[in-house]
């Protein structure tokens, strides 16, 4: 009981810490599709946000070689959190001087969790969303996070060293497919905070001992029947968490992560 109490005690000095600090994102904002959700998950005690983006098309530009491991090295040419249409693509190419890429990034929410049975019920909603590569990461000094993923993402290369590629009738296909993907995610935005929303009052509402006892094995029980978890030696994604990637008196490698099999 002392144990869990000054484990709790701990858990709200880093949600006080978290939630005190500036939004040091690009934006510096919480994305507009995201905003209720974040307030929803803040609101409990058993949870805060360490990170989100509601999903965005991107384009980038630079050495091509180094994109999927540096992108924060290169030029930021375009970023949309909202449909994109070909001629902004095309103005923004103008200022390409090396290799470009269009991308979609689909919705990515970082949560600390209480315990690992808070965890385990928010990751039971993540999967019943449709984000297939959510995961759970426990760290050695108890940190518990949950990563909020799917993997319909998009990336394809538009220049190379500053001359373009592809037709403007292919950058517009393209984009049909981006802009399609993106309002898939917004469905998927909102069926996770309608399903989270109903989690959430169910866990309020059968919240006695005996009750608890059951529902906390019952997620993991349920989705191992219809996916296996499996443990992976990754840890979460940091690039939009770097607290969480520099962390190093909280190394997730050093401790356990739970991803889906196909991650």
């Amino acid at each position: 009981m002392l144990h869990r109490m000054d484990h709790n005690a701990e858990f709200g000095r880093w949600k006080a810490q978290c939630l005190s600090r500036a939004d040091l994102s690009r934006k510096g904002s919480v994305d507009e599709d995201v905003v209720e959700l974040v307030q929803l998950l803040n609101a409990r005690e058993q949870f805060f946000t360490t990170s989100s983006c509601a999903g965005r098309i991107v384009l980038l530009d630079g050495d091509i070689n180094g994109f999927a491991v540096q992108k924060q090295n290169r030029c930021w040419l375009l970023v949309t959190h909202k449909p994109c249409v070909k001629d902004d693509v095309i103005l923004a190419l103008k200022k390409a001087n090396g290799d470009a890429v269009l991308k979609f990034e689909p919705f990515v929410l970082h949560v600390q969790c209480r315990q690992l049975q808070d965890a385990q019920i928010l990751h039971s909603v993540a999967i019943d969303s449709g984000f297939r590569n959510s995961g759970i990461t426990v760290g050695k000094r108890g940190k518990t996070m949950l990563a909020v993923r799917s993997t319909h993402g998009l990336e394809v290369p538009l220049s190379h060293k500053g001359k373009l590629m592809v037709t403007e009738e292919y950058i517009e296909f393209l984009l049909n497919i981006a802009n399609q993907k993106m309002e898939e995610n917004k469905k998927r935005i909102e069926r996770f905070y309608n399903c989270l929303q109903h989690a959430l009052e169910r866990e309020t509402t059968t919240n006695s001992p005996v009750k608890i006892k059951e529902k906390n094995n019952r997620p993991y029980t349920h989705k191992k029947k219809r996916k296996p978890e499996k443990a992976h030696g990754e840890c979460i994604n940091g690039e939009y968490d770097k607290d969480l990637e520099n962390d190093e008196d909280d190394n997730p490698g050093i401790g356990v992560t739970i991803f889906p099999k196909d991650y």
